[in-house]
């Protein structure tokens, strides 16, 4: 906010008539005082703006924080302005002009607490809200030169434990709060007052600078301080710990071990009665990071660690002369730190500089006009800087401070710092990169070397590439081409294709070489292999060597790398040329391996190769191919299942069983082919397990999963006798099955004929040809006779033709006996059943006598069950439900439950009935009352129709059980009336 001065001179020249105007010029923003021709941006780093503002007196001291501008004026006056809001400034007096003078002022950095030191060794606070200064009368005697403050204070009523110095080399810990400025009478406004440490013990000097910080401690119960304290020659460093629940004062934790011990200081000689102590924050309530303390010989200069040393937070220090003036030799005044520059404040001018390079690098000339130059301030929040004469006041803007210092630090080597501060500029950045490889170039770390030409983008690859092969580094060779194929983009494609054939060529001499030198066995091998077949997965390489694959197998196989070509193959996933390796070198087993781990994909690899692996590997191809379940077809593998090795034969077979047995139950396979060539086995191989497969098919031809006619066939040509019996049966050929079946056994016979259980009589003609094949070949009349009690169809008369001419009776005694018992029993039960019939049916005769004489009563008011109107006013019907309808309405509620045909017939019926009615006739009353016998048997008929049960509680109800209330044609109406 430039013009923040401006508003205010514009406000206080209306406010404030007693300020004195100022002259209507304004200073050149950039002064001729910018000396360094070397920065790349052409504006200078430091430029003065003079503010248009006049103070109403003499100005002697300025101090600046939070945005908060406090001046102090030789009438003993205190100017306060607050930046953000310049139109309100704030004047108070400390004393009467003449009776004393302000020695210096000290304001914290919230700017909300002002010290006033006066040259009687009185001393005032004056808070950011008091219009009264304060005077604190435990200081009266000590003129202080220093305040060392507590930057984690963030109270507006109280400074926090701080730091005080006196012209005498006292230290004092203090802490005040802030009274009310209504009260007359009060308290102290220090809260404790103590001195810790005496600077001038052995002579007085003035503390010319203190700051105090907490760093970081490895322990919860205690808090780590560190304390900087100047004089005019001397610098002091005190370091202690303070536990966390000390009371104040807390300080003297800090000082009390250096009470007893001889002083430890740094002393520079040469000192001119005063000095300045400034500190460097990167962040505001941060660490500071460096430090720069204004002598007699220099600026001494240095960073700030808080674990340096034990006894010290300073490292890295150096004295920076002043710079040389030839035309004037004055002292400086004061002094403003920033974080590469050291502002030097003198009588008639400002310079900058560096302390990188310790080179002046700005020099401002200030005017007599504007007055003697007083002071030089910095704002600890903003950052802005202030100088100020007796008359005017100046700021000063910092642009881009950080520019050059890349360049400063390439200079001196410091690599890591040049590339932090090179701000985002890839020219800078190469140029740091540049330099650093080429450093380690020099140095013999040709890795490192490689890892950062490879980040720079001006170094030809060729040229860098040459360097690495004049000096025979090839391992720096290859980092240097991997990092540039790293960095390259996925349109650089003809690059990329470059370094991936030198890369692998690389690759394959270095494998060449060691395996020359006899030591592919060892670690090294192994090492520089695995970084090669990760350098071939890499995505980019994989990517490239994809579309150049000839190229790589070319390269590879001329070195003659049969594992490195085995393991690029399988990285291009080219699986068919991996396992036509393998095979090619009989090494089945591989090959088998490698199919089932990376080709469940492809089946088709699969069915390609195992015809060949099943003749040498048939059990665990067999495993593979189960392992892989429904992902293969096993009708593609029949060809692989009927490869036979003679040698290898039976145990081919017998893995193919196993496979077709997998197909079969796990699988649920219903191919005919796989159930042809299982069964064909079992007939051959394992015929104690034909049985079983053909009973787990079943008998049901359409259901079973084999060719009957092939497996009939097949069995009759292996002798398979029973087998052939189940085919014959499955085919429903009972007498073929029979007949075969009594050349094996007659229980199988029996079983057979036992089947055909709708066809009685070829059941009875089977039992019969047992029967016969019983007595005639084998001869035994006891068990034909056995027959007749295992099959209900057959009779002794059936098998006596077959029994012989001689034969004694006293075999079927028994059995004629039993029959003709049978047959009279079965006559009596005859006679049961009809006695039965005849008495059921007198029984229905009476009940329909009695439904003739049934009746019910009607009341007069009694009303039909669908309409609700009177039931006595037409023809009407009443069921013993008691529910009575209308005769036309019991129609009309019968008519959507009855069929097509049976409503047809009701609408005839009911047409014929209204005909009869408009008949001239019936007109006459005597013919009225006797109905022709034609509407009697049309009335009838309808009755029979529609008024055969209660439409209410008969069948037609519960038949519409799953009828919707609402049709469907009606839904729409229906829910218009409910909305």
């Amino acid at each position: 906010m430039a013009s923040l001065f401006d508003q205010y001179e514009q406000a206080s020249s209306k406010s404030y008539s007693t300020y004195k105007p100022a002259e209507a010029v304004l200073e050149p923003i950039q002064t001729s005082g910018f000396i360094s021709a070397s920065l790349d941006d052409e504006t200078p780093i430091f430029s003065k703006q003079r503010i248009n503002f006049s103070p109403p007196g003499r100005v002697t001291h300025t101090v600046v924080c939070n945005n908060f501008l406090v001046m102090a004026l030789t009438n003993n006056m205190l100017l306060r302005i607050d930046l953000e809001n310049p139109g309100a400034p704030d004047e108070v007096e400390v004393t009467k002009p003449g009776t004393d003078k302000i020695h210096e002022i000290f304001l914290d950095p919230t700017g909300r607490h002002l010290l006033v030191s006066m040259s009687s060794q009185e001393n005032y606070y004056l808070s950011r809200n008091s219009k009264k200064p304060k005077l604190l009368g435990r200081m009266k005697g000590h003129q202080i030169d220093s305040v060392g403050w507590n930057l984690q204070n963030t109270s507006e009523t109280t400074t926090g434990s701080i730091l005080l110095g006196t012209s005498k080399g006292l230290i004092f810990e203090t802490e005040i709060q802030s009274g009310e400025d209504s009260r007359f009478f009060q308290a102290t406004l220090e809260q404790y007052w103590k001195q810790l440490f005496n600077l001038g013990r052995d002579r007085p000097a003035h503390v010319t600078g203190l700051a105090f910080e907490k760093i970081p401690s490895g322990s919860m119960n205690e808090y780590k301080y560190f304390v900087l304290a100047t004089t005019p020659g001397r610098l002091y460093q005190f370091l202690g710990n303070i536990p966390s629940s000390t009371e104040p004062p807390m300080f003297q934790h800090v000082f009390e071990s250096y009470l007893d011990m001889p002083e430890s200081f740094l002393e520079l000689p040469g000192n001119f009665g005063y000095s300045k102590l400034q500190l460097y924050y990167p962040k505001y309530r941060g660490l500071p990071t460096s430090f720069a303390w204004m002598t007699g010989p220099g600026i001494y200069y240095g960073k700030i660690n808080p674990n340096a040393t034990k006894d010290s937070v300073t490292t890295d220090t150096k004295l920076m002369p002043y710079p040389k003036d030839d035309e004037n030799k004055s002292k400086p005044i004061d002094i403003v730190l920033t974080e590469f520059h050291v502002l030097i404040l003198f009588p008639d001018r400002l310079k900058a500089i560096c302390v990188l390079n310790e080179q002046l690098i700005f020099d401002d000339v200030y005017a007599e006009r504007h007055g003697v130059l007083q002071g030089l301030c910095k704002d600890p929040v903003r950052g802005t800087i202030w100088a100020y004469t007796d008359q005017s006041i100046f700021k000063y803007k910092i642009t881009r401070e950080t520019r050059d210092v890349w360049q400063m630090f390439l200079d001196r080597g410091e690599f890591e710092l040049a590339m932090k501060y090179c701000e985002d500029n890839p020219a800078n950045k190469d140029k740091v990169l540049t330099r650093q490889a080429e450093q380690f170039y020099k140095d013999g770390q040709y890795e490192k070397s490689a890892k950062l030409f490879a980040l720079t983008l001006n170094n030809s690859l060729e040229e860098v590439a040459l360097k690495f092969i004049q000096t025979e580094q090839k391992d720096a060779l290859k980092v240097y081409l991997i990092r540039k194929l790293k960095g390259l983009k996925d349109e650089d494609k003809t690059q990329i294709t470059m370094l991936v054939t030198w890369l692998t060529e690389i690759y394959l001499n270095q494998l060449g070489e060691l395996k020359e030198q006899g030591q592919d066995m060892n670690e090294d091998y192994d090492a520089l292999q695995d970084e090669f077949r990760k350098f071939l997965a890499f995505k980019r390489v994989k990517d490239c060597v994809t579309h150049n694959r000839n190229t790589i197998y070319d390269l590879i196989a001329s070195h003659g790398d049969v594992e490195d070509l085995i393991y690029f193959a399988t990285l291009m996933e080219d699986f068919e040329r991996v396992i036509t390796h393998y095979v090619q070198h009989d090494n089945y087993r591989e090959a088998l391996e490698t199919l089932a781990k990376h080709c469940t994909n492809d089946t088709e690899l699969v069915y390609k190769f195992s015809p060949l692996l099943m003749q040498h590997v048939p059990k665990e191809t067999v495993d593979v191919w189960i392992h892989l379940g429904r992902q293969l077809d096993p009708k593609k593998l029949i060809p692989a299942l009927v490869q036979y090795d003679h040698e290898k034969r039976r145990e081919q077979d017998n893995e193919a069983i196993r496979y077709l047995e997998f197909s079969i139950t796990t699988l649920d396979n219903k191919d005919e082919a796989i159930h042809n060539y299982l069964l064909s086995l079992y007939a051959k191989l394992q015929p104690d397990k034909l049985m079983a497969y053909l009973k787990l098919e079943g008998e049901d031809q359409e259901e079973v999963s084999y060719d009957v006619k092939y497996a009939l066939r097949l069995c009759a040509e292996h002798d398979q006798k029973r087998a052939c019996v189940h085919i014959y049966s499955t085919m429903g050929l009972y007498e073929e099955a029979v007949d075969l079946a009594l050349q094996v056994d007659v229980d199988l016979a029996k079983h057979n004929a036992d089947k055909p259980e709708d066809d009685l009589e070829l059941k009875k003609k089977l039992w019969l040809r047992i029967a016969r094949h019983v007595v005639e070949e084998e001869k035994d009349i006891k068990r034909a006779m056995a027959f007749l009690h295992e099959c209900d169809l057959l009779k002794i008369e059936d098998i006596l033709p077959f029994f012989p001419d001689f034969v004694t009776i006293d075999h079927f005694k028994d059995a004629i006996c039993t029959s003709l018992q049978e047959y009279n029993q079965h006559i009596e039960k005859l006679k049961e059943e009809m006695e039965e019939a005849t008495q059921s049916a007198k029984d229905i005769r009476g009940d329909i006598q009695s439904f003739r004489n049934k009746f019910a009563f009607v009341k007069g008011q009694d009303k039909c069950s669908s309409c609700g109107f009177p039931l006595m006013t037409r023809t009407f019907h009443v069921f013993p439900c008691m529910h009575k309808f209308h005769t036309d309405c019991l129609t009309t509620e019968v008519l959507p439950h009855l069929s097509t045909i049976k409503r047809t017939q009701v609408e005839d019926l009911q047409r014929k009935l209204a005909s009869s009615k408009e008949d001239p006739t019936m007109a006459i009353p005597e013919l009225k009352q006797n109905l022709t016998g034609t509407q009697a048997d049309l009335r009838a008929s309808l009755d029979e129709i529609v008024a055969t049960e209660c439409v209410f509680c008969g069948e037609y109800m519960i038949k519409s059980i799953d009828l919707p209330f609402i049709k469907t044609e009606e839904y729409d109406d229906v829910m218009k009336t409910w909305l």
